[in-house]
């Protein structure tokens, strides 16, 4: 891995904390206000999480290293950024990852992924119509798909309830402000 990859355009160290990390970890709060008001037979200790299109490994790797217990896997279509997120795993040690080189439209059609996650989650991928299409498909039944979301997410996701809802789900909530880390967050629950 000695040559460089460009995985981000953000290259200062607290640009890369705050707009990167923090906007990672600020995924967890939601989902754990989610499964522990939620009577759910899962462990918010003990997730399942999938992270779709996960490019550098955002928010995914960051889930995986914050909440070891979670079972996180880390879905990329282009090979070197599967390279790259296949050697930070083996560099780390980190036992709880795991990384999957394919599109995420595929994905969920194959049986060994479908509805086999507890939260679905996606930053920067795409706009939430096409996001709840990717994702869904692959959140078990009473499963949690978080969409991170840069701008004001009302607009987006109320273009994309006719799509969620055809899939199967509902809109949980929108959170932004401190709750998340001054980050907007669509919530959908599959059903």
């Amino acid at each position: 891995m000695a040559e460089k990859m460009n995985l981000t355009a953000v290259k200062q160290e607290n640009q890369v904390m705050e707009r990167h990390i923090e906007d990672s970890l600020a995924i967890i709060p939601p989902i754990q206000d989610s499964y522990t008001s939620c009577s759910n037979d899962v462990e918010f200790d003990n997730l399942r999480v999938v992270d779709v299109g996960t490019g550098a490994g955002l928010p995914g790797l960051v889930l995986a290293i914050a909440c070891p217990g979670w079972q996180v896997t880390l879905v990329e279509s282009m090979n070197k950024r599967c390279l790259f997120l296949e050697h930070v795993v083996n560099l780390t040690g980190l036992s709880n990852v795991q990384v999957v080189r394919e599109r995420a439209e595929n994905l969920g059609q194959d049986l060994g992924f479908r509805e086999k996650f507890d939260v679905a989650v996606a930053r920067a991928v795409a706009e939430m119509r096409i996001l709840a299409e990717y994702c869904l498909p692959l959140v078990r039944v009473g499963g949690l798909f978080v969409a991170a979301k840069g701008h004001d997410p009302q607009e987006e996701v109320r273009n994309a309830e006719r799509a969620i809802k055809l899939m199967g789900a509902s809109v949980l909530k929108l959170c932004s402000g401190i709750l998340c880390g001054d980050r907007n967050l669509a919530m959908v629950y599959g059903l």
